[in-house]
């Protein structure tokens, strides 16, 4: 059913271009093209219509104007807060931001707000709800289940059954939430982003709130160093209980080198964190979590496990100079329980006016202005160089999964098979008159080496490729938040760009474009230094990784070349 305007028509014609996003049922929109209205209904802020090639999709209603109405005229008057007078309201398109248009809702980390509303102002200081917890009773699925925070799988505990789960973090096989959002407008938009870019809001931000970006003499731009360098080791992770022990828990005990004073943290509290860090910073990716577990969650194995996923995860944000530095994590980490004093700084956090968009409010970077050219190159290169990134550590996921299935598996049974079989050939030849003992302990005593060999491949996965899969899953998890990152610069750049055009057509002042500049080149300067940054960190990753796990694929053969050696000599 057609919904008509009020002038009876069911034709608009558009105002703005607007390019669809793949897989989302958007339509391609051009300026001074006539669509037929097929609904209004849709959501707000989105109608359906097709155009005269018989497309059909959506498209955002404040691109487009009712034929013969002006109902909808007075909704294109964007940029009259924010701009000169010279700036006319047609110039440039609307921001647009409905809601997401009867699409199921995408998945990705925990919503900080969502947390606090539902769980946080229940009255327990330190968040003792199961929201978020793996600790917590009477969840459904299976052994394995997606962690809030975004998560992947991790080590689950046991031999062979609990490997197959803990890699299949890095199969893709797993509940991973990907951070995506089918409104890319929504993230840039709703975060405040596109206030900071046009102005529209101010910020006083104390001195010691900025961060600085800096160019060095061989033009890298990098975040500026952290003031102080120290490490955060976690240690004596522990099952503790409350409520008279109807309720347990594993605690993790985190002692920051600065002042060595331990704290003890709960996964829940990790999971609070990664949501505050995520909602924070929105140029840094934030690796993921280890995933939560119901069944086995206690066992020494499980535990020393999440241990070293931890561990990892903490050593990462220690490294970053502006993460390692903010205060939501200097309060994470240097809070006892003192629960008064947790509750104040949890609420700041939570409070914290410099969160998404605003946050580059706090950015201090050169003054000296980007060619539009040179962001988009380096940062277009640098999509292409994650998209490839990404496919190859899903191959290599998938590779060390069933490489860790085979050496629990097929690769013990196949030494258990040959070793079965040499102890078959001496009893066999105990059964005659004609024995020859020594002959016959050495091929049994094979036999039994080959057991062993069988042993080592079983046991093997948790040396070399277990704690490559851990580093592969900390990849994946930053590589699944960059496609925004990159993004949201790139709706700053289009803005500077739309302003920079408008001024050449004399509908904008200089000072107005000037000043959208500068704002579209802070988002442009930080996501610059994260880039370089993550490089850096992914060489240096990928050094250790590679040594790591060569060294233990060596020792690994080494020790069955000791053991074969030591047979060998049992037939002299």
């Amino acid at each position: 059913m057609s919904h008509l305007s009020p002038n009876g028509t069911n034709q608009c014609r558009v105002i703005y271009d607007f390019q669809a996003q793949p897989g989302t049922g958007e339509l391609d929109i051009y300026a001074n093209e006539v669509l037929t209205v097929l609904r209004q209904d849709v959501g707000e802020g989105w109608w359906e219509g097709c155009n005269s090639r018989g497309e059909q999709g959506l498209f955002p209603a404040g691109y487009v104007e009712l034929i013969q109405s002006t109902a909808n005229s007075t909704s294109n008057d964007f940029f009259s807060s924010v701009t000169s007078p010279t700036l006319t309201s047609s110039s440039v398109p609307p921001s647009f931001n409905p809601p997401v248009p009867n699409f199921p809702p995408p998945t990705g980390p925990t919503n900080v707000t969502q947390i606090q509303e539902n769980n946080y102002d229940q009255g327990d200081d330190w968040g003792d709800e199961d929201w978020d917890d793996d600790d917590s009773q009477g969840s459904t699925g299976g052994d394995t289940i997606g962690a809030g925070a975004g998560s992947g799988s991790g080590y689950t505990g046991g031999s062979h059954q609990a490997r197959e789960s803990t890699l299949s973090l890095a199969s893709g096989k797993s509940q991973l939430p990907v951070k995506k959002s089918i409104n890319r407008f929504s993230t840039f938009v709703k975060s405040g982003g596109e206030d900071f870019i046009l102005g529209s809001k101010t910020r006083k931000v104390p001195c010691d709130a900025y961060i600085y970006i800096i160019e060095t003499s061989s033009n890298e731009i990098m975040w500026a160093p952290a003031k102080s360098e120290y490490q955060c080791t976690i240690t004596a992770p522990k099952k503790e209980s409350k409520l008279k022990g109807l309720k347990t828990y594993t605690a993790y005990k985190l002692t920051p080198s600065f002042n060595n004073i331990m704290v003890s943290r709960r996964y829940k509290h990790f999971d609070w964190l990664y949501g505050c860090l995520t909602d924070k910073f929105m140029a840094i990716p934030i690796p993921w979590l280890p995933a939560k577990q119901i069944s086995g969650r206690f066992s020494e194995e499980f535990i020393e496990h999440r241990k070293i996923q931890l561990q990892m995860w903490v050593n990462r944000i220690c490294r970053h100079p502006v993460i390692s530095q903010c205060d939501v994590w200097m309060h994470f980490i240097t809070c006892t329980d003192d629960k008064k004093r947790w509750k104040t700084g949890k609420r700041r956090a939570e409070k914290d006016e410099f969160t998404g968009g605003s946050f580059f409010y706090t950015l201090q970077p050169p003054s000296v202005p980007l060619e539009v050219t040179f962001v988009e190159s380096r940062t277009e290169s640098f999509g292409k160089f994650i998209k490839k990134m990404d496919d190859s550590i899903q191959f290599m996921s998938a590779v060390v999964d069933d490489q860790c299935r085979k050496y629990s598996g097929a690769y013990k049974k196949e030494m258990q098979k040959i070793s079965t079989a040499f102890n078959s050939i001496a009893s066999a030849y105990d059964s005659t008159d004609y024995i020859d003992h020594q002959l016959n302990e050495a091929i049994r005593g094979t036999g039994d080496s080959f057991d062993k060999i069988a042993k080592m491949y079983e046991e093997q996965p948790k040396y070399d490729f277990e704690p490559l899969a851990y580093v592969l899953h900390e990849y994946k998890g930053a590589l699944s938040a960059w496609p925004e990152i990159l993004d949201l610069n790139k709706q700053a750049l289009g803005r500077k760009k739309d302003y920079i055009k408008l001024r050449d057509e004399g509908k904008a002042e200089d000072k107005v474009v000037e000043s959208v500049s500068q704002r579209a080149d802070v988002v442009a300067y930080a996501v610059l230094a994260e880039i370089n940054h993550f490089q850096k960190e992914r060489v240096l990753d990928s050094k250790e990784m590679m040594k790591s796990f060569v060294s233990a694929q060596l020792n690994f053969y080494q020790r069955i070349v000791n053991e074969l050696t030591e047979t060998l000599k049992m037939f002299d």
